[in-house]
């Protein structure tokens, strides 16, 4: 018919090239996505416990520093302020989901640490304290504290630099000389933290030799675990022989380390204190 000639006819041609497309694509970013698991998972916190054991080590080196600076102001007693910079933390990895590293430094001139020996009593054992909340590495703290450099974290604490002390063996009568620092911080000015770097500036202020100790010495600290290693092992030679006793007391619930003549020999101690003004952060040190 002549109405049958007008009418055209369309074909519909099938074809998988446009899904193949899209399955591609898919499979493309599922293997996008398992990969960038993989490395957020297994690798990433590999890289940031590395990076954060990199600056505990920093911080360590910068406390080293900071111990020779207080020991060099302790032997000149000369009126001359020093910086010492400190990295609280660690910042994140660009484009990944990582944690930053914060810190806080405190200087701790109260509280209950003290010296007493049978001279003299309430010495001042004064701290500067920083203390890491990692993120993927161990939660640590580095105290200098009597002049000896502490590390503490869950499993325990040591004395990583050994306080400034020094003896004379003189046939049994042992003379220990302590160079004993005190830090001394203001109100607005001893506290920081968080993850970029900050300034501890000192300087010396007077000093004060106290009567030796003939008898017994009694150090109250935080950490007695640290205290009493570091001193049985600088001691070990007049320990061995009797000369003196160092240990934690009272045995059933220490709360201080003992340093005592021993049964054949006698003890002379001279601490030799100095007075060091300290702040964190920009600014004049007062002195008082």
């Amino acid at each position: 018919m002549d109405g049958d000639e007008n009418i055209k006819l369309k074909k519909i041609y099938l074809s998988n090239d446009a899904v193949a497309g899209v399955i591609e694509a898919l499979l493309l970013v599922a293997l996008f996505s398992i990969v960038l698991s993989t490395v957020q998972l297994v690798y990433i916190p590999d890289i940031m416990e590395q990076r954060e054991v990199e600056h505990m080590d920093e911080v360590e080196n910068q406390f080293s520093y900071l111990k020779s600076i207080i020991d060099l102001q302790s032997s000149l007693k000369q009126n001359i302020t020093i910086s010492c910079p400190l990295t609280l933390g660690s910042r994140e990895l660009p484009y990944l989901v990582t944690a930053r590293a914060f810190g806080q430094i405190d200087i701790i001139d109260g509280g209950n640490s003290e010296i007493d020996t049978d001279s003299v009593s309430n010495i001042p054992l004064t701290s500067v304290k920083y203390q890491a909340s990692n993120s993927y590495f161990l939660k640590q703290d580095y105290i200098l504290e009597g002049g000896g450099l502490i590390i503490k974290q869950h499993d325990g604490e040591s004395m990583r630099i050994e306080p400034s002390m020094n003896y004379q063996n003189e046939s049994g009568n042992i003379k220990i000389f302590w160079s004993l620092p005190e830090f001394n911080g203001f109100a607005g000015k001893n506290s920081t933290s968080g993850f970029k770097s900050c300034y501890i500036r000192c300087n010396y202020s007077s000093n004060e030799d106290f009567a030796p100790a003939t008898n017994y010495t009694y150090i109250y600290t935080e950490y007695l675990d640290a205290w009493n290693n570091s001193l049985n092992q600088l001691f070990e030679e007049p320990i061995q022989n009797n000369y003196m006793t160092i240990e934690k007391k009272p045995i059933s619930d220490p709360t201080y380390v003992e340093i005592k003549e021993g049964t054949a020999g006698s003890i002379e101690i001279y601490i030799m204190k100095t007075k060091i003004m300290m702040q964190i952060g920009p600014g004049i040190v007062i002195q008082s």
